[in-house]
């Protein structure tokens, strides 16, 4: 028995004493006496009789320990070339003035604030000045339309929303401000106040119900931290649908707390003092889980960094980050690194830097496939490790536990269930199935701390949609397979399983094929209605940079090659003949390709334009591609 196996087991014949255990690490206003309240299943609730407020946990702890000069938070800004470095006690202090505004605007616990803001430190301070008060955020992506924010608003109710006056994406100056007005004129509820960050690239106009926040801050005292349940809401955070209303997971304070700071020196072998870069954005569960919370509540570094891999200004922002700030783990999604490939093949960029404090490199958000594993874990000579996880579940469901025990990696795989996760793979019929087989990816109640306990407001919608299903059991969503080690293979969203003449296909499986080919960045397979086969396979690519497309024959040559190496590994039941070279595939802000979307627009569907989406022009020019126009 290795390490892992030790820890996993404690997690499952005691799981009890083994949170409770992990409760020890924080502080508590009034410590937990029981782990878990599973009296109304499946509302399980955990710590039940504990209080504990976050930010104290994230900041004040830390200060009193005697730390506060230890840097907390790095804001590096390539496109407003701006670098800046928080120390605990000057980020505790920030958010207690912070929370003092807020305070005096009136919020108090239980009361929501929804923060619209782009990669900027005080969207973090925002966030934590709500968890001092006890009072709970929803964070929505900077820069999402006035429509998807308004949902927002009206379903969170909040009495302040907090924002800026613009973003930046790459090269362009997003103005929040007129979109913010538009969600709030669009929205039947209306907040009381509307704390806006000026920024000097765009400066908004000011209304009878706006209030500057470096005025505000200038005039306020800082508040102390409120003590809550363990059980009250920390946050609010919608899960962004293409249709109907959006859900928002709810995630407590207590258990997740102690979650994540049980997760950073286990899985991503972060200590305090240590520095992780996680390049995500604070609209997304990554950025709440891994740029603000654990790092903080573990007494690490963090870098926010606002900017793009590539294109701000180049293909080289990533490694300058790691080597100037001494990075131990970093952590993005694969998209990061199929343009970091695209644009720097040969990773030149990488190897102007000092990468020697770099351990690992952790990846999530969308499966890893095996090519681009091969090239980071070329070029980095380091452990690459593929994770899963989801906004539903806040922290890793399977992972590498790297400050356990490093287990061997196995490209496809994220590798083994972490404590607290009972993962199984079931038919369609509630039936388990054997090692190696393909089905819908499961977790047993009750789920660990950490994962979501409910949907807000709405306990109804998160019984029918992930409850439901399979008795006992969280539906994840995804497809795959556990082999005879235990390995966990994702294979995608169990829609993204395709019917041919009756054999059920996994597009990923193709994907990973495809991505093998030395020319292709990255690709997309969906599946497409026919009515012979029911439904087959088309295949997008997007070169590398630096392949010479242009020369005679070369894309009837590369098609040719790629639907034959289909065939040769996957088998000529994939039925995949057609393969289209595109200069890009649309994807979510978070790095998710848009394979339902692309789907919906290849069978003729009026397929809504996601408000995700990173670049409606990719999408646009894809369109007539999808539709064979």
């Amino acid at each position: 028995m290795g390490a892992y196996e030790d820890v996993f087991r404690a997690s499952v014949e005691d799981r009890e004493g083994f949170w409770l255990r992990a409760a020890e690490a924080l502080d508590w206003h009034k410590a937990p006496t029981r782990a878990l309240d599973d009296s109304n299943p499946p509302f399980y609730r955990w710590f039940p009789d504990g209080e504990i407020n976050v930010a104290h946990n994230a900041l004040d702890r830390h200060v009193e320990a005697g730390r506060g000069e230890q840097a907390a938070l790095i804001y590096d800004s390539p496109v407003t070339d701006t670098k800046r470095t928080y120390t605990y006690a000057q980020l505790r202090d920030e958010v207690a003035t912070f929370a003092g505004v807020l305070r005096d605007l009136g919020v108090g616990p239980g009361d929501r604030v929804v923060i619209y803001m782009p990669m900027v430190p005080e969207a973090a301070i925002a966030m934590l000045a709500c968890a001092r008060l006890g009072a709970v955020h929803s964070v929505v992506f900077g820069g999402f339309a006035a429509k998807e924010l308004a949902v927002r608003i009206d379903d969170a109710a909040p009495k302040v929303v907090v924002s800026a006056s613009c973003g930046i994406e790459g090269k362009r100056v997003i103005e929040y401000k007129p979109l913010l007005d538009k969600a709030i004129e669009l929205s039947a509820h209306k907040p009381d106040k509307q704390v806006i960050l000026q920024r000097p690239q765009a400066e908004a106009a000011m209304g009878d119900n706006d209030v500057d926040w470096a005025e505000a801050v200038s005039k306020a005292s800082p508040a102390d931290p409120v003590p809550v349940r363990s059980t009250d809401p920390l946050y609010v955070l919608y899960t962004s649908g293409t249709t109907g209303k959006p859900k928002g997971v709810v995630r407590d304070g207590g258990g997740y707390a102690t979650a994540l700071a049980w997760s950073m020196p286990n899985v991503y072998d972060v200590s305090a003092g240590q520095t992780i870069f996680t390049a995500s954005d604070v609209g997304w569960v990554v950025g709440h889980s891994y740029i603000v919370y654990a790092p903080l509540l573990a007494g690490a570094t963090t870098v926010l960094y606002e900017g793009k891999p590539v294109g701000t200004p180049d293909a080289g922002q990533f490694w300058r980050v790691m080597s100037e700030y001494g990075v131990r783990s970093m952590f993005t999604a694969p998209t990061a690194f199929r343009a970091l490939k695209k644009e720097d093949p040969n990773g030149e960029y990488a190897r102007k830097y000092d990468l020697s404090g770099l351990k690992y490199l952790f990846l999530a958000g969308e499966r890893l496939d095996p090519e681009t594993y091969r090239w980071a874990s070329a070029l980095l000579d380091i452990p690459v490790i593929d994770h899963w996880w989801q906004t539903e579940t806040g922290w890793p469901i399977v992972a590498n536990p790297a400050g356990i025990e490093l287990l061997e990696i196995k490209p496809g795989s994220p590798t083994r269930p972490l404590p607290g996760w009972d993962i199984q793979i079931l038919d369609t019929d509630g039936k388990p199935v054997p090692p190696g087989e393909d089905g819908a990816i499961v977790a047993k109640l009750p789920l660990p701390p950490g994962a979501f306990p409910t949907l807000w407001n709405d306990d109804e919608r998160f019984v029918q949609s992930y409850m439901s299903a399979f008795e006992g059991y969280y539906l994840t969503g995804d497809g795959g397979r556990i082999d005879s080690d235990g390995y966990v293979f994702v294979m995608g969203r169990t829609d993204d399983v395709i019917n041919v003449a009756g054999h059920r296909l996994s597009t990923g499986g193709m994907e990973e094929v495809l991505a093998s080919h030395p020319d292709v960045a990255e690709c997309a397979v969906i599946g497409v209605a026919d009515q012979m086969k029911g439904q087959i396979p088309r295949g997008f690519v997007v070169l590398k940079a630096g392949v010479d497309s242009s020369a005679e024959g070369y894309e009837d040559k590369l098609r040719a090659e790629l639907v034959q190496m289909v065939r040769d590994q996957v088998g000529a039941v994939a039925s995949l003949k057609e393969v289209a070279i595109v200069p890009g595939l649309p994807k979510t802000r978070s790095g998710k390709i848009l394979r339902k979307t692309m789907r919906g627009i290849a069978d003729g569907a009026d397929e809504p334009v996601p408000s995700t989406i990173e670049s409606v022009d990719v999408l646009e020019a894809l369109r007539p591609v999808l539709r064979k126009d």
